[in-house]
């Protein structure tokens, strides 16, 4: 067993990271993909040899796998049967401009989706959220402003070192008022991120949770963020360093 999967058995659950394995043996493409989903809270682990990543896939005990179409190594298909039906990892196939052949014998063998190679995160981050819904948080990375922080990961916010303990729905709120800070986000595009796209009262349910997370993050002596109102639309999240302007 690698150093790598050493340090990693114990504590890749505790972090609360995604393990992606990635078998391509493009070394650029494979690691690539691992380095743009770095930054999304994946931990990805690049082999360009398909025997060492099925060797190290039972101590990684991955989330989910990339694996390329057409390995030289070994047969895509046959990687994918081990890794999908044997092993019970769900795999996605990564289908270059002439993988097409490939590419649907490998669904055959059990992966759960193609996605295009060269790989874009993109693309590539909706299928593991879709693989794994449960971790599906675990996927965005924490975002800072103002003083104001939110990690998905663990749905803690800390303003100013200050924690704030948010419900769940208004968690959600929060985290989508700041991914579109300074832009008007509708009512609808807010009920889908807290609600799914709905709710028992919608004329009245995102109103009232709206107020409850503007009472939250309001602060005596410092600058609190502002949910501005933007009649006819919905909201404009301001971060507490910039001044809003009347809507």
């Amino acid at each position: 067993m690698n150093n790598l999967v050493e340090a990693t058995r114990g504590d890749h659950r505790a972090d609360g990271r995604f393990v992606l394995l990635v078998v391509d043996d493009d070394e650029s493409v494979g690691a690539a993909l691992v380095a743009q989903l770095a930054d999304h809270r994946v931990r990805g682990h690049h082999y360009p040899h398909a025997a060492e990543a099925l060797l190290d896939a039972g101590a990684l005990q991955p989330d989910a796998a990339v694996v390329a179409a057409g390995l030289t190594s070994m047969s895509s298909t046959e990687v994918v049967r081990l890794l999908a039906r044997r092993a019970g990892i769900p795999t996605v196939v990564g289908v270059g401009d002439d993988d097409g052949g490939v590419a649907a014998a490998a669904l055959k063998a059990g992966a759960t989706a193609g996605v295009r190679r060269p790989y874009r995160a993109e693309e590539v981050l909706p299928i593991l959220r879709a693989i794994r819904p449960e971790t599906a948080g675990a996927l965005d990375p924490p975002i800072e402003l103002g003083g104001l922080r939110v990690d998905p990961s663990t749905f803690e916010v800390s303003q100013h070192g200050r924690v704030v303990a948010l419900p769940l729905k208004e968690f959600r709120l929060l985290y989508f008022f700041m991914s579109h800070a300074e832009r008007t986000v509708t009512r609808e595009q807010l009920l889908a991120a807290g609600w799914g796209g709905g709710s028992d009262d919608t004329s009245n349910t995102l109103t009232v949770h709206v107020k409850r997370l503007r009472r939250r993050l309001a602060l005596d002596g410092d600058q609190a963020p502002m949910i501005v109102t933007v009649r006819g639309l919905g909201y404009r999240f301001v971060p507490a360093t910039t001044t809003p302007s009347v809507s």
